[in-house]
Formats: C-alpha cells, structure tokens, sequence
C-alpha cells in the first residue's frame, strides 16, 4: 500500500544534485550523479532490536560506554575524522514514543550536559546532535563534534565528512574520551573508560 506522496515519486529516475551543487557545505564537486531513487520496501524489514529481541545494545549493555547514569549512557565511537563521536542511549530499551515521562523530562537535560562536554574539548566549536533512528530500535541520539574553524562541516554533511576526514590518532582519541566522560561524571552518574582500540 502506498499514498499519494509515494506514487508521485519518480523512481529508476536520477535526481540532479544541482540544489546541493556550489553549496559550501556540500563536500563534493564536479560531476555528481545521484544514484536512482528505488521503490518502497514493503513492508519495511525490522530494525535490530525490534520488539526488544536480539538488541545489541541490551545483549552487551557496557560495550564502548565511557560514562553513565541511572537512566543514560554514553558510547565513545571508534577514532573517526571528527575528534569526537557518540551515542546517547537509555539504560532500558526503549522506542522514542514510548519512553516513560520521567525518563523522557531527563533527556533534554541530558542532551546539554553531553554536548557541552564535547563542545569543551579543545578543537571543537559545536556539537551536533541527530537522530536518525532507522538501524535500532533502541533509543539513541547521535552526537558528533564540528570542529574549531571547519565551516565546511556544517549541518547535515557532518556524518560524511566524519567518514572521509583522516582518523583521529588513537592516543588523541583516547584523551578526548576519558576528558568527556570525567566532564559527565562531575555533573553526576560515573566515567566508565571501556573503549578499545
């Protein structure tokens, strides 16, 4: 079953990158080609974690978390371009529009405690934060540290920029860690340092 707005769509059509084309954050010039739009899947396949069964991130609850508290926890991802990266989740596995009131008056909170650590890390001007939400079905917030002076990293280009950007060293990696979740821990909840190289 589709709606008006899906068949409207012009699918096995190329679209033209021209309204990204010049734009000073878009990080790719010249020829573009964007790929063909294809169909909807339907029904959509389940997230990981749908319904709650096989969630990674509930199977191994302390993976790559580097602070927590009663009700959050914090994950550092692995050395990328941008000095810092993580994931915001909930202890217990929840959906975006089932999180209980009392856990859901904690996340903006939250929000401003994590990206104010990020942001105090010595080349970063601003944390972005987004939620995409299509890979898990568990609850999680992105996080990803623009750095100082990089306009280019601007907006929603970040996350491929991060992918493109040399990798951060791991010993650099590894201090802006331990420096977010010390900043956390001092605010409440405890730095846990578990990220491996």
């Amino acid at each position: 079953m589709t709606s008006d707005y899906h068949r409207r769509l012009p699918y096995g059509e190329r679209m033209s990158a021209a309204p990204f084309a010049g734009d000073p954050m878009f990080p790719f010039e010249g020829d573009v080609e964007v790929v063909p739009l294809a169909g909807p899947v339907l029904p959509e396949p389940a997230r990981g974690g749908e319904g709650g069964a096989d969630c990674w991130s509930c199977a191994e609850p302390d993976r790559d978390v580097i602070w927590r508290d009663e009700q959050w926890k914090l994950k550092a991802r692995k050395p990328s371009g941008l000095p810092f990266v993580a994931i915001l989740e909930p202890r217990e596995h929840y959906r975006l529009d089932n999180l209980p009131p009392e856990l859901t008056a904690t996340l903006g909170p939250a929000i401003q405690r994590v990206a104010k650590a990020i942001q105090d890390l010595d080349p970063v001007a601003r944390t972005h934060f987004n939620r995409w939400g299509d890979g898990s079905e568990h609850f999680h917030l992105w996080f990803l540290a623009r750095p100082l002076g990089m306009m280019q990293l601007r907006g929603a280009m970040i996350a491929l920029w991060d992918e493109m950007l040399p990798a951060v060293p791991a010993d650099e990696f590894t201090a802006n860690v331990n420096q977010v979740a010390a900043a956390l821990a001092q605010g409440g909840g405890e730095a846990v340092s578990r990220w491996r190289e």
